[in-house]
């Protein structure tokens, strides 16, 4: 029995103390000496080492058990009101900003005074669902997903988006404007992983133009204010002339109400009404209209640069040029501003006409044409004469004509 006992006795503890962490959390450098007498004349047994004390702490100091507790033993002894004040020092650097660089808050806020309002959605969606839009896509399968209409990851943030206008028209919100920033995943050999994560902002809309009013038409919204929207995106990075609007062909869209956006000649995004024959298996009650662009081609922007007022006045000249239908407008005003050069600051298409007085095919387009000089008053002459090229120019790559 006085064996057994013994066995339960209390052991003395040994903890080890450094020197270089003393000085540290102290904050103050206490000589190897001083601290050794200190220790022993608390009634612990040190033992000097190459970087600091081995202390064994007797059965009676169950207070002192780890290394900090050893530190703050030297403290208090030491005194505290002995430590001075040394205000710590923290260096601060610059955090590099590049005002070329559109803050992506600036294109959230964009939207939301546009009407839209923020969603986020999940990056795994059903995979009918995503098949229905992107039946060609190539989508990775989650191993252990957490239901089954979450089981596969997102090519694009179409489907989310679309999930979250069904869920609010089936609790009769007819007017929907949503949009969200987030990453898709395409599989791809040559990625990081074997996955290309592209970050892209998409947004859609649906429903009347305005809310209900007495005296406002109840009109739905068309392509014309989606591309609007994008159009206004655009408009912040000062590069709008470098995008460009062109025909596509993608299954998830109308082909008559779609685009590819085109910034220098590559497509970095996609707009237009949704299939009409994929409304219904979506869930969506009235017809959608979405969006998505690859966020690397809007957050580059121009640097504001200082440039001089004009003094002298403007001059407006309007020309109603007949083309055939297949001609684009934009294709018109881009060869107009080429053709205008640096006098011509204002460029404007505002009426399309088809009807009586325009042959079968054809269209006329109405410009507005502003020019200006920064130096002097143009002459009638000049003002004259670059028109003229400017109708010479439409004439020679689109068979454009005045119209009578």
């Amino acid at each position: 029995m006085e064996a057994a006992a013994e066995s339960e006795l209390p052991q003395a503890n040994t903890v080890t103390l450094r020197h270089a962490k003393l000085n540290r959390l102290i904050g103050i450098d206490i000589e190897a000496s001083q601290v050794t007498d200190m220790l022993s004349r608390l009634g612990l047994d040190v033992t000097v080492t190459a970087d600091g004390w081995q202390v064994v702490v007797p059965s009676y100091r169950f207070d002192i058990s780890i290394e900090e507790d050893l530190v703050e033993e030297v403290a208090r002894i030491y005194g505290y009101n002995n430590i001075p004040d040394v205000a710590p020092v923290a260096g601060l650097t610059m955090s590099r900003h590049q005002e070329a660089k559109l803050p992506l808050n600036r294109l959230k806020d964009a939207l939301v005074d546009l009407g839209y309002q923020e969603a986020i959605t999940y990056s795994f969606v059903d995979p009918v669902q995503q098949q229905r839009l992107f039946p060609d896509a190539e989508t990775m399968v989650l191993p252990n997903p957490i239901a089954a209409d979450m089981s596969v990851m997102r090519v694009s943030l179409w489907p989310g988006l679309i999930q979250a206008a069904v869920y609010n028209q089936n609790r009769q919100q007819s007017r929907l404007r949503l949009f969200e920033q987030g990453l898709t995943f395409v599989p791809d050999a040559s990625a990081e992983n074997g996955v290309r994560q592209t970050p892209v902002l998409a947004g859609l809309l649906l429903g009347p133009v305005v809310d209900e009013h007495w005296d406002m038409a109840d009109k739905g919204v068309d392509f014309f204010d989606i591309k609007g929207d994008v159009e206004a995106l655009l408009a912040l990075s000062a590069h709008e002339l470098s995008f460009s609007f062109a025909r596509t062909d993608i299954g998830a869209l109308h082909p008559g109400q779609s685009a590819a956006l085109l910034r220098d000649n590559k497509q970095v995004g996609l707009l237009g009404a949704v299939h009409p024959s994929l409304l219904r298996k979506l869930g969506l009650k009235s017809q959608a209209y979405v969006f998505e662009i690859e966020l690397a081609a809007l957050t580059g922007r121009r640097v504001p640069e200082a440039v001089e007022v004009s003094r002298f006045p403007a001059n407006r000249r309007d020309l109603a040029l007949v083309v055939d239908n297949e001609v684009a407008a934009g294709d018109i005003l881009d060869l107009a501003r080429k053709v205008g050069g640096d006098q011509l600051v204002g460029l404007n298409l505002f009426d399309v006409y088809q009807g009586q007085g325009i042959a079968d095919g054809k269209k006329s387009l109405a410009l507005g044409l502003v020019l200006q000089d920064t130096h002097r008053t143009l002459e009638e002459k000049e003002i004259a004469d670059t028109v003229a090229r400017i109708v010479s120019a439409l004439s020679d790559e689109f068979s454009a004509s005045l119209r009578d």
